[in-house]
């Protein structure tokens, strides 16, 4: 695009109802004001909190859901029910899975990606569309008395572990808390717990683990087999109650636009879409391998950067830094975690159990995170699990 101020609004629409699209949202419309015209092309009706959904078999607190058309709304946007289907870059309109076609002056997918089960035949996925019905029964489980031993592997790909490690923990507090014996173990190809966060909050998580019980086992794959759960290199076979896995994830695979054998989409530092004018992609459906609500939020605003600047807006953007900030829940109070991404290596990582960004909450993004935080408050004067139950719903 040319970088010549627009006598009109530029027309974007934005392909996406999760972090992503809706944090380019928001920046767009405070860098560009009514520069822009906004359009939100939404699978579903609503936006949901999914990353609180591993506190919803525990009853702690749930993943709230916000419509969709009252946050449009609220930013001056239009939205339009569909789902992204093909890319037609050369004449600039894309085309709907109902075959509807809307064109643009300025696309942003930020679609996400496809969840698979995962491949351990027998296990239960980790899927935070539907969490809470899924490892309901298995805490019921747990608590009663009937399962004693039980696995939680990671996914044999680049992933954001997470999720994981916040499951076992609760499941261990909840176990504690019930007087019922279990014994737990975390199965992952990470040489440390949570290694993208760089030793110091490996370390710490190394000591939560261990204080909880439960037994890391690193760079290890695993085999589920007649209920036998093969743990190689070591060989080591292990027959567990309960396996529950992560997911596969898999790139959005849109027609027309350039994507990895995974189908992850392809960009540059700047996230646009290479040799697609006009086009731009942020969040887990580019091919950066760090799979996290944060880092898509930082992607998001480094487009709505890149798309002002090029209708004029005097802002500058520079390639992404990223950081990486999440809230881990423990079962008691949740850590915070931080860390600054820089090439392979990690600068400036940080533990604490007192929020150090200025919103707390599973979601830390400049725009939506203050939205969400105004959006989903609860009063104050609860007890002790409330207040966690607060801190996810903030």
């Amino acid at each position: 695009m040319n970088t010549e101020p627009q006598t009109h609004p530029v027309h974007v629409l934005i392909a996406g109802g999760g972090v992503a699209s809706l944090e380019a949202m928001m920046a767009l419309r405070a860098l560009a004001a009514d520069r822009v015209r906004v359009t939100l092309l939404a699978p579903g009706a609503d936006f949901r909190v999914r990353p609180m959904a591993v506190a919803e078999p525990f009853a702690i607190a749930h993943a709230p859901r916000i419509p969709l058309a009252e946050i449009a709304a609220d930013f001056g946007a239009e939205i339009v029910t569909g789902a992204l289907r093909q890319v037609v870059a050369a004449e600039r309109h894309v085309v709907t899975g109902d075959g509807e076609r809307i064109g643009y002056d300025v696309l942003v997918v930020a679609v996400g990606t496809r969840m698979r089960p995962s491949p351990l035949r027998g296990a239960l996925t980790v899927d935070d569309r539907n969490l809470g019905e899924t490892l309901r029964g298995l805490v019921q489980d747990v608590e009663q008395g009937y399962a004693h031993e039980i696995a939680f592997v990671a996914a044999q790909q680049p992933a954001w572990p997470l999720p994981l490690y916040e499951l076992a923990l609760q499941m261990s507090q909840r176990a504690y808390d019930m007087g019922a014996r279990v014994a737990l173990s975390i199965v992952s190809r990470e040489r440390a717990p949570l290694a993208q966060f760089g030793p110091t909050i490996s370390t710490e998580l190394e000591h939560l683990l261990r204080d909880a019980g439960i037994v890391f086992n690193a760079s290890t794959q695993a085999e589920l087999a007649h209920g036998d759960l093969t743990l190689s290199p070591s060989g080591v076979v292990m027959r567990p109650d309960r396996v529950v896995a992560m997911p596969l994830l898999e790139g959005p695979r849109i027609a027309g636009l350039p994507c990895d054998a995974d189908g992850f989409i392809r960009v540059d530092e700047f996230g646009a879409v290479r040799d697609l004018p006009g086009v731009y992609a942020a969040g887990d459906a580019t091919t950066y391998p760090v799979k996290h609500g944060g880092i898509a939020a930082q992607q998001a605003d480094l487009v709505a950067e890149a798309i002002a600047a090029g209708i004029g807006v005097p802002c500058d953007p520079q390639p992404l830094s990223p950081v990486l900030r999440a809230m881990l829940l423990t079962g008691r109070e949740p850590r915070y975690l931080e860390a600054h991404l820089v090439g392979a290596g990690v600068l400036h990582p940080s533990v604490s159990d007192v929020c150090p960004w200025t919103t707390p909450g599973k979601i830390v993004a400049r725009h939506l995170g203050p939205y969400l935080a105004a959006a989903t408050a609860t009063p104050s004067g609860l007890d002790a699990r409330s207040r966690q139950a607060r801190c996810l719903s903030r």
